[in-house]
């Protein structure tokens, strides 16, 4: 018995399982699912697989629209390599597990006087998944969490952890940090993190074309900038997050408990079911659900400010396009929206990121606005995302690597200046494509 069926054996469901993403629209049957409990079990089970032929794949936690994860052969779970293994709290850097929770790590966090300096609105990911498919917040200064990354722990197919940091090998490590998976397995992760901080949140309705008139004054004099606007209304939500020195106020648990549970996932699924059955009452139900926009405010630790409470399932697609062309982009997806009736009911979301270095990152070396649709789950999305995607190519724009998008190696291969230098760091770390899956050949080749 080798160590793929000693770890099988203790740790895997080997009857076929179904294994299914958090939206609940992406599911399949690998044909091994391993939980490996120990750094040694995984290396075991990694050379072992790769020794056979197999195709691997990390499953995350499954928050991914697209079919990163998805595997029909061997995938991993690695939740066992979780939370912080070290930290200095005065230089910033901490070393946590690739399987670690990004709720947990932020819990872990505040209890050492740490944050990460910015954090995207859904916190269930793990920080592996997160920077492998380039998770981001908002900030018009701010990039994404896989530039936090000073180091990464890279499992490759001989079993072997190799540690790429910026000063011994920074090609591989501005490749690793969104690697899509197709490097190897993140065992650790050390990331630059920042002294706790609060955040004060104001959530303001403001009509749409004020919010695009003045979109560059609004992203560059906030520190965290968003807003959301249903398709057949005319007010936007915005949303501000910036840094204060004013102690938590934290909404009440009814307050909490009634915004976030009854009305915005409660009463909003219950609308969204509604509309999936009588399509034409979309743009009524849409300027009925933009009156529910309130000002609002809160004040309280960082990683609680950034973070949403969800129920509601949907697919979503979403792409990083020049910040400048935001504006002019929304509105002709919009107007798309509303002349060809597309069913369609939930909010358009804009954010604003500022450009890194990393190889495949959707904001590579550009200043990006993320525009990010989404579609009810069960519901017909691919011909109504794949019209807007038509827009967002007017622009140059590059799908966010865990949602939905129809690109392919092709489409994708001009759109990163430095591709080549990828498809070279993969060579090195994986040349006989063991960590691979559909999704892996489909966007970066074979």
């Amino acid at each position: 018995m080798g160590p793929l069926d000693r770890a099988g054996a203790d740790r895997s469901d080997r009857t076929g399982a179904t294994w299914t993403n958090w939206a609940g629209d992406r599911s399949c049957r690998p044909r091994d699912l391993v939980r490996p409990g120990s750094l040694r079990e995984l290396s075991e089970v990694v050379a072992a697989g790769a020794a056979a032929g197999r195709q691997i794949t990390v499953a995350g936690s499954g928050h991914s629209f697209s079919g990163a994860a998805m595997s029909d052969d061997l995938m991993l779970d690695v939740g066992a390599l979780s939370g912080v293994i070290e930290a200095d709290r005065a230089g910033g850097l901490v070393r946590v597990g690739g399987g670690t929770v990004l709720a947990e790590l932020n819990r872990e966090l505040d209890r050492l006087g740490l944050a990460m300096p910015n954090l995207g609105d859904i916190d269930r990911q793990t920080i592996g998944g997160a920077i492998s498919t380039a998770t981001h917040g908002t900030g018009a200064e701010l990039p994404n969490l896989a530039a936090q990354v000073e180091a990464i722990e890279l499992l490759g197919p001989d079993g072997e952890v190799r540690r790429l940091t910026a000063g011994g090998d920074p090609e591989l490590l501005r490749a690793a940090r969104v690697g899509v998976g197709s490097l190897g397995v993140i065992t650790a992760v050390t990331l630059r993190t920042v002294p706790s901080f609060n955040l004060h949140r104001v959530d303001a309705p403001m009509p749409l074309d004020e919010v695009l008139n003045e979109f560059d004054r609004l992203a560059g004099e906030n520190e965290h900038f968003e807003f959301f606007i249903f398709p057949h209304t005319e007010t936007a939500l915005t949303i501000r997050r910036n840094r204060t020195e004013r102690p938590p106020a934290p909404r009440g648990r009814l307050e909490r408990y009634l915004s976030d549970v009854v009305i915005e996932n409660g009463l909003g699924n219950l609308a969204l079911k509604a509309t999936g059955k009588v399509p034409t009452a979309i743009p009524r139900t849409a300027r009925f659900s933009s009156k529910f926009m309130a000002q609002a405010e809160q004040v309280d630790v960082s990683h609680r400010v950034f973070a949403n409470y969800r129920t509601i399932r949907f697919t979503e697609m979403e792409y990083a396009l020049p910040r400048e062309a935001a504006p002019e982009a929304l509105l002709r997806v919009l107007d798309l929206i509303r002349t060809e009736r597309f069913p369609l009911a939930m909010p358009i979301e804009c954010r604003v990121v500022a450009g890194d270095d990393a190889l495949l990152s959707p904001t590579h070396e550009r200043a990006s606005a993320y525009l990010a649709v989404h579609q009810y789950h069960g519901l017909v999305w691919r011909p109504y995302f794949e019209a807007i995607e038509r827009v967002f190519d007017s622009y140059r724009g590059r799908p966010h690597w865990g949602k939905r998008h129809s690109k392919d190696a092709a489409a994708l291969a001009p759109l990163y200046p430095e591709w080549a230098r990828f498809r070279a760091a993969r060579d090195e770390l994986d040349p006989g494509r063991v960590f691979s899956n559909a999704y892996v050949r489909e966007v970066l080749g074979p």
